[in-house]
């Protein structure tokens, strides 16, 4: 089994020794997102909302260059800064995972990179939307 290293210019470039994702067969790995911008590399706005919001965007960016989308998601990782933001980021999570959600873990840490308040890293599982894995056709925004 190969493993292929992605990355993609629509989410933030790593900054260190890692890569955006890593698949192996089926399998996306993805590295921790932020919401960071990805033109700028500062975070979309001070509160979790929008930093939530713009991490899932990333989310989808990188899995989407791996060639799968947000609803081929199977896990996803959340933490926190503040526990006691996770119903405000629950509902932006909410709007990306509207359907058949995947399994999810959210945590509090100390510290995020950046000052950030929310970082979250996903799993998910290849799709081909030219093989109707996905109805209607590339309505999930596969990559062919």
């Amino acid at each position: 089994m190969t493993k292929q290293i992605i990355a993609t210019d629509k989410a933030p470039a790593a900054v260190g020794p890692y890569s955006q994702a890593v698949r192996v067969g089926d399998l996306i790995y993805s590295a921790g997102q932020l919401g960071l911008v990805p033109e700028t590399r500062q975070l979309a706005g001070p509160d979790i909302e929008s930093q939530t919001r713009q991490a899932l965007e990333n989310v989808k960016a990188v899995v989407e260059a791996a060639g799968s989308c947000l609803k081929h998601v199977v896990k996803t990782t959340v933490f926190l800064q503040d526990i006691q933001e996770w119903p405000k980021m629950n509902a932006i999570y909410a709007e990306y995972f509207p359907e058949e959600a995947p399994a999810r873990s959210a945590v509090q840490v100390a510290a995020l990179p950046m000052g950030a308040r929310m970082e979250i890293e996903v799993v998910a599982v290849a799709c081909d939307c030219n093989d109707g894995d996905c109805e209607p056709e590339g309505v999930c925004g596969c990559q062919p």
